[in-house]
């Protein structure tokens, strides 16, 4: 069957990366069920060379994910967003926001609204124009990705701003994150492709900044093609920087991305050999973070309770699911006191440092610093 590009049409974009069969990464099952019969999907990763997005050719998913707890990092990083869009004086008196915000979680919504802005419009809202849109990493949840941008372009006022957040694919490439390649996450951008894709939606892009988050992604900005812009100099600084480093990178070539594949396997392989080392040495392992990034590699690496014990995580929905593929629990923080595992591995590294500081007693250790595949 013919795939065709998320965004500009073109057919069949190129296989970089392929995960086989994984189970679906936003379904966490009922911890008494049996893995076995846990639904296991097509995972691949594609490029357009048309155009330079890199996308999921295919999903046959069903978005179920479990409401999760807003980590310290994403809700800091949505209040340094508001501050660097209140610093560039696109907060007025009139000033109209609608955000297309990620499902899970972290709105900008009450930032700007403590800052005065008193018309804020969640997506699903009329097409009442907005002079301001922000997208907190809810562009990468669409499947047609014309359709979304073209959405977002007609529904900003004249003279309006548009502000993204994407998960870089420039960070994805240059730290190994083939974790982040994930069932429901349609596309990854690059600035070099979005900016062309921006165009194609009728608007002109005006610069970008950078945030920690994730490892770096970018706040990439546009006005409509017809807006008088005035552009920030310090933002096309930034994405001046930003498309020579892509260049570099080569994120639109696909020998580049398929390195990808030797990420996994790096991985995968040494995840396998670590907690097999410390079953041998009589060594507990849990792992910290029910996150969507780690399925995959859970269930690659076919672990279980047997070498990780428990998978700890904030959020109440997902106690009492296990992680899927496995039969890794899932379970509250109040196991850590409870059980004193030796080693816990925390599978996201924006949360290392917050559940560090909730529970001093506890080792965690950065999944990084456990895998030749990506260092810390």
């Amino acid at each position: 069957m013919t795939a065709f590009c998320r965004v500009c049409g073109a057919a069949d974009p190129t296989t970089v990366l392929d995960l086989g069969t994984v189970p679906a990464a936003d379904h966490f099952p009922p911890a008494e069920t049996d893995p076995e019969t846990d639904p296991r999907h097509v995972l691949q990763l594609a490029l357009c060379t048309a155009c330079g997005l890199a996308q999921l050719p295919g999903d046959d998913t069903t978005a179920d994910e479990p409401r999760g707890v807003e980590p310290d990092a994403v809700r800091i990083a949505g209040e340094r967003a508001v501050e660097e869009i209140a610093a560039r004086g696109w907060l007025t008196e009139t000033t109209v926001v609608r955000e297309y915000g990620s499902p899970h979680g972290g709105s900008w919504l009450p930032g700007l609204r403590a800052r005065g802005v008193r018309d804020a419009l969640p997506a699903s809202a009329d097409d009442a124009k907005a002079t301001l849109i922000v997208d907190g990493l809810g562009l990468m949840h669409e499947a047609d990705q014309a359709a979304a941008l073209r959405e977002r372009s007609a529904r900003l006022a004249p003279g309006g701003v548009l502000v993204l957040q994407i998960h870089s694919l420039g960070t994805i490439l240059r730290q190994r994150q083939w974790t982040s390649v994930r069932h429901g996450h349609f596309a990854y951008w690059s600035l070099t492709a979005l900016q062309r894709a921006l165009y194609a939606a009728g608007l002109v892009p005006t610069g970008c900044w950078e945030s920690e988050l994730y490892g770096g992604t970018l706040l990439v900005t546009a006005r409509p093609i017809d807006a008088d812009v005035r552009a920030v100099g310090a933002d096309l600084a930034c994405a001046r920087r930003v498309l020579a480093d892509e260049q570099l990178l080569g994120v639109t070539d696909p020998a580049a991305l398929a390195g990808l594949g030797d990420a996994l396997i790096d991985e995968v392989s040494a995840l396998r050999r670590a907690v097999d080392d410390a079953a041998s040495a009589g060594v507990s392992v849990a792992a910290y973070g029910a996150a969507s990034r780690a399925v995959a590699l859970f269930a690659l690496a076919g672990v279980d309770s047997s070498t990780i014990r428990a998978t700890v995580d904030a959020s109440p929905a997902k106690w009492g699911r296990r992680m899927p593929g496995t039969t890794v629990p899932i379970v509250g923080p109040d196991w850590l006191a409870t059980t004193r595992p030796d080693r816990v591995v925390v599978t996201v590294p924006d949360l290392l440092a917050e559940v560090s500081a909730a529970h001093p007693d506890v080792a965690f250790v950065d999944l990084a610093l456990l895998t030749e595949g990506r260092r810390a």
